[in-house]
């Protein structure tokens, strides 16, 4: 009987010397923050190449407005936007490469949809692009409305919402048609520019972005038709919410900087304003940025770094790029759009 209960107690000593060395190594991990920080780069998940959100040039220089994300938040925490390293991921290996850690945020034209904000171990910051599915067709096969696509072949990529949402407009609207799928967004372009489906379809921007790499892109028309809402935006993992709140307010402190009028050329005179609501976004009022666990002059960082968001979605997506979209909901709520960013205070 002794020698049953030594081993009952020499059991529960071993395990909880393991719950207490466990709690210990707990304890000693680091928060993304900090991991960043000792690194000195920034790890970013982006697409292989979608011209106008992330895609690479011949030198390996990434721009889009995901990688602007990407940049200013490097901006807060590095105080430099070139210090990060560009993960390429396709849509499918993107939701595990944040699971295990290999990026430290995705921001790679992902839809916030209810299951992968609960299932995927991740949480949404935000909207970045406000989005939906849409149809690309060539003119020549004169169809002016997805109404019109009975029977037609469809090309779509493969781990992405647009499978489903192309499944539901079909079948709501009592309509056949074929679907053929592929892993990747250049495989499925390939197939609908050599002619193996009538039509491609993807998120509304997307299509805009991949029409550019078609050999005659005036020859094919975006149809009218949103299927789909498709809000786009940043992904953290979840259990860290000091890393959650810093990712989230440096989108909203770009749209604020917007709203309030502060730019890339006039940062520097803003800054000096007596205005209370600049004095606390510029940090000369509050502690706002220490909250977030950065210096008070994040705000200032992010805006030098990339601009406030409409000049990054300008120059990236809008008027002043080759992709050349309207703003549309993606407008701020002051302009009759619906980015909106909680006030900093």
């Amino acid at each position: 009987m002794k020698c049953i209960l030594a081993a009952i107690f020499a059991i529960a000593a071993g395990i909880s010397s393991l719950q207490s060395a466990s709690a210990q190594e707990s304890a000693k991990a680091k928060t993304t923050l900090e991991a960043v920080k000792e690194r000195g780069v920034l790890s970013c998940g982006v697409t292989q190449g979608l011209p106008g959100f992330s895609t690479p040039d011949d030198k390996g220089n990434w721009t889009g407005l995901d990688v602007d994300i990407c940049r200013a938040i490097a901006a807060v925490v590095l105080n430099d936007p070139s210090k990060i390293k560009f993960v390429p991921l396709s849509a499918k290996d993107r939701f595990i490469a944040l699971q295990w850690g290999d990026i430290d945020v995705l921001s790679r034209d992902t839809s916030w949809t209810l299951s992968r904000d609960t299932s995927l171990g991740g949480n949404f910051t935000g909207v970045t692009y406000y989005d939906g599915q849409g149809f690309l067709v060539r003119k020549s096969l004169k169809v002016n409305s997805a109404l019109e696509l009975n029977s037609a072949s469809v090309c779509v990529q493969t781990g992405t919402t647009s499978e489903q949402n192309l499944a539901d407009y079909f079948k709501s609207n009592k309509m056949k048609y074929e679907v053929i799928a592929f892993s990747t967004a250049d495989e499925t372009l390939k197939a609908y520019e050599t002619g193996r489906c009538d039509v491609f379809t993807s998120d509304i921007s997307q299509l805009y972005a991949q029409r550019l790499k078609l050999l005659n892109p005036a020859d094919h028309a975006v149809l009218p038709e949103v299927i789909s809402k498709e809000p786009l935006g940043p992904m953290v993992r979840q259990g860290d919410d000091q890393w959650f709140d810093l990712v989230k307010w440096t989108l909203f402190a770009m749209i604020n900087a917007e709203e309030l009028g502060i730019t890339q050329k006039n940062v520097g005179e803003m800054a000096k304003s007596e205005n209370p609501e600049l004095k606390r976004i510029f940090g000369t009022d509050g502690n706002f940025g220490e909250q977030l666990g950065v210096t008070k002059d994040w705000v200032s960082r992010i805006i030098k770094a990339v601009g406030n968001y409409g000049e990054a979605f300008d120059r990236n997506v809008g008027a002043g790029s080759p992709l050349g979209i309207t703003r549309g909901l993606n407008r701020l709520w002051t302009q009759g759009g619906i980015q909106y960013a909680p006030p900093i205070r």
